[in-house]
């Protein structure tokens, strides 16, 4: 079995006032292996983001199911333990750390907070203790504990959103372009890091980028997603070296690399859209 089971995920948003439904997530199937890496790729609107949220219940599914080592996920939870059940199965990185770092807290707090309230240590001692080798896991040192988020770079805040996510020791670590505000260097930092602590703990992560070149670094599977389906699917070198979906194609042709056209990228869209038009007109 494996770590994550998603059958049939549908998700519409009902926009009312004679506005049409939007279909945001279109009966995706698709699993994460322990220990693996799988990227969540499409352009804005494909429903990368509103997957991601469903998985650590921050949206709602109309059907489908969810299931994380073996439990359903898509259930309402009720009460403190099953919601810190919840919270323990999956955690979620954002792409701007701001939005979820407390900014009164140092980052010391922010860290024993979340262990004290998961109950991971006893004690303030013990959660300082636990904080510090948190910090250490990502590569932060001792000077960067008393500090607030406003006093740290981006990629330090980010590296601080990651130990805390890593803090209630979750099976599946949810990544929503996590790296995309950050420089080249400071992403491939982070990049190395993600590697370092998945190869240690065993963690699943969900990989949710637009960039692919991001995505061939750190996952070994990838999922390309178009109005909300799945469109292509397979081992990631494979599915990036010679795409077979015509969207895919498109993804790839839409990155900036040395024989870059915006010219043919401009007629390539053209073309698919023509295609697709045609196919929801059939």
């Amino acid at each position: 079995m494996s770590l994550v089971e998603v059958e049939n995920l549908h998700r519409v948003f009902r926009m009312g006032r004679g506005a049409d439904d939007v279909t945001a997530v279109n009966r995706a199937s698709f699993h994460i292996d322990a220990g693996e890496a799988l990227g969540l790729v499409g352009e804005s609107g494909s429903g990368k983001s509103t997957i991601a949220r469903i998985l650590v219940g921050l949206e709602r599914a109309d059907s489908g199911a969810v299931r994380i080592d073996g439990v359903d996920r898509l259930r309402p939870v009720h009460g403190r333990r099953a919601r810190l059940a919840r919270a323990q199965a999956a955690q979620m990185v954002f792409q701007d750390p701001n939005g979820s770092l407390d900014r009164r807290l140092s980052v010391t707090e922010s860290l024993q907070r979340v262990l004290l309230l998961h109950r991971r240590v006893s004690g303030r001692v013990a959660a300082r203790s636990e904080a510090l080798a948190l910090l250490d896991r990502v590569r932060l040192s001792e000077r960067h504990a008393e500090a607030k988020p406003h006093e740290l770079s981006g990629g330090q805040r980010q590296r601080v959103a990651i130990a805390r996510a890593l803090a209630v020791s979750p099976k599946l670590v949810v990544l929503d372009e996590a790296v995309s505000a950050l420089d080249v260097s400071v992403q491939a930092q982070v990049l190395d890091l993600l590697g370092e602590i998945q190869r240690e703990s065993g963690v699943g992560y969900l990989f949710v980028s637009h960039d692919l070149a991001v995505v061939q670094e750190i996952c070994q599977r990838v999922i390309v997603l178009f109005r909300g389906g799945i469109v292509e699917r397979g081992q990631t070198r494979k599915v990036l070296d010679a795409p077979d979906h015509p969207y895919t194609q498109l993804l790839l042709a839409s990155t900036p690399g040395p024989d870059w056209k915006p010219e043919r990228v401009a007629q390539a869209r053209m073309t698919f859209t023509q295609r697709m038009s045609v196919v929801t007109e059939a």
